[in-house]
């Protein structure tokens, strides 16, 4: 069970203004990209898709199945993100589709240029920490995403722009997705280091940091020992871990004691208190406060309902 990070919901069309029952298509046109809604209304399988340019899909409601050439078919939730290339061919299933279960998602066309002279700019004037591996927008390897929090907002700020008709919005738009990039490339690194550190210890400082704050979350740890473990200086690692992964690095170990924490919560025979010192929290009220402010629910509530 983990928490879902959706945009503000987006309305859905009245029966009265849907063109058709499969993948019904509404579309916003602003000058640094293209937002189309597409909702389905009835089962379907092996609708063809291809937008062009690059497309950053979100799904909104309802279940997918995507099939993308060279991978095998995968389902597609709420709260994930689906980057395709250009002009790749999506075929996508909508097995439970119905007037009362539409599914609904967003996918968002990125022009190239948009995209090299972001990837250009950053790797000019913020490098990453390994020279060897700069900004970059994968295109096959982690393009199945599981949107984070600052993923999420930006496309929510993106979806309301795209529906304003003041005259200053496309300025705004152009900024705002500048910053989804960012995010979205953050997103991927997170994936790539948080999720198979093992395979990058011998090319990429920071997957030693993960291999160690996974080994040692219920001891102290110190950005410090962090900063030692990178070969940097405390202030250099701090900056360059937020820059690469969009958050600190005391926010990521926050984040693998939460999900230790709802690891020993699934137990039935563990109690909060107990699984508060065992996931590395030293303070219950701290634990339970961090728990709620980043999972929505109490460690109680949560308990509750893995039964």
């Amino acid at each position: 069970m983990s928490q879902v990070f959706l945009p503000s919901p987006v309305a859905l069309r009245h029966p009265d203004q849907l063109h058709a029952l499969v993948e019904n298509r509404t579309v916003y046109s602003l000058d640094a990209f293209e937002l189309n809604i597409f909702e389905t209304r009835q089962t379907a399988s092996k609708v063809p898709l291809s937008m062009g340019n690059l497309v950053l899909t979100t799904m909104l409601r309802g279940k997918k199945v995507m099939h993308l050439a060279g991978r095998p078919a995968f389902d597609y939730l709420p709260g994930e993100s689906v980057i395709v290339g250009e002009q790749q061919l999506m075929e996508i299933d909508f097995p439970e589709a119905s007037a009362t279960n539409p599914t609904q998602c967003l996918a968002l066309a990125i022009p190239a240029d948009t995209i090299r002279q972001t990837v250009d700019l950053l790797n000019e004037r913020l490098p990453l920490a390994e020279e060897k591996a700069p900004w970059s927008l994968a295109m096959t390897e982690n393009a199945h995403l599981t949107n984070t929090p600052e993923l999420t907002g930006t496309l929510e700020r993106l979806i309301h722009l795209s529906q304003e008709t003041h005259a200053s919005k496309d300025v705004l738009a152009s900024f705002t997705l500048q910053e989804l990039l960012i995010r979205l490339m953050q997103t991927q690194a997170r994936q790539l280091i948080f999720h198979n550190y093992a395979q990058h210890l011998t090319s990429h400082r920071f997957a030693h940091v993960v291999q160690y704050i996974k080994r040692h979350l219920t001891e102290q740890i110190t950005v410090e020992k962090l900063s030692e473990l990178a070969c940097m200086s405390k202030a250099t690692f701090f900056r360059l871990f937020k820059r690469e992964f969009g958050l600190t690095p005391v926010e990521y170990i926050i984040h693998e004691r939460l999900a230790e924490a709802k690891r020993l919560l699934r137990n039935p025979l563990t109690t909060v208190a107990d699984v508060c010192f065992r996931a590395g929290f030293n303070n219950t009220n701290y634990f339970q406060s961090l728990f709620k402010k980043y999972e929505g629910i109490t460690p109680g509530l949560y308990k509750k309902r893995c039964r």
